[in-house]
């Protein structure tokens, strides 16, 4: 049997100013950005530049109680994880464009790893996992 997670979907306030924040700001690629008129709603993916796996659906939050998670899908833990080849190329580039990050760059045992905020507050690690660890085994 062969699976995988194809989409995370993260809700967001608007559409467009995702759009901007991931592919400005995070180098992501627009993937689809398809217009349902029986939902009214936009179909929006984005990946990170140069991933063939799992995609971000940017889901634009429509009910009262979808808003209360915007920027909190998590519960304050990181939610996701954006591996990279070049860490401080990545994580100096970030600071540029004036991403926040509230934890600093540190060595770990599994890599090199910092956590941002997103634009609405989401949390994420910035990674660069060791050539050992077991993730970067599967990416090659």
């Amino acid at each position: 049997m062969i699976q995988s997670i194809v989409h995370i979907a993260l809700v967001v306030k608007d559409y467009d100013e995702a759009i901007e924040f991931y592919t400005n700001k995070l180098h992501f690629t627009l993937i689809e950005d398809t217009y349902q008129p029986e939902q009214d709603k936009r179909w929006v993916v984005v990946s990170p530049s140069g991933s063939t796996g799992t995609t971000i659906l940017l889901a634009k939050a429509s009910k009262p109680e979808q808003f209360e998670f915007i920027g909190n899908q998590s519960g304050g833990r990181v939610f996701l994880f954006l591996g990279t080849d070049d860490f401080w190329r990545d994580y100096n580039e970030m600071i540029e464009k004036g991403i926040e990050f509230v934890r600093e760059p540190k060595e770990q045992s599994y890599g090199t790893v910092a956590v941002f905020k997103d634009l609405y507050g989401n949390l994420w690690d910035l990674v660069q996992f060791k050539a050992n660890h077991p993730i970067a085994q599967r990416v090659k």
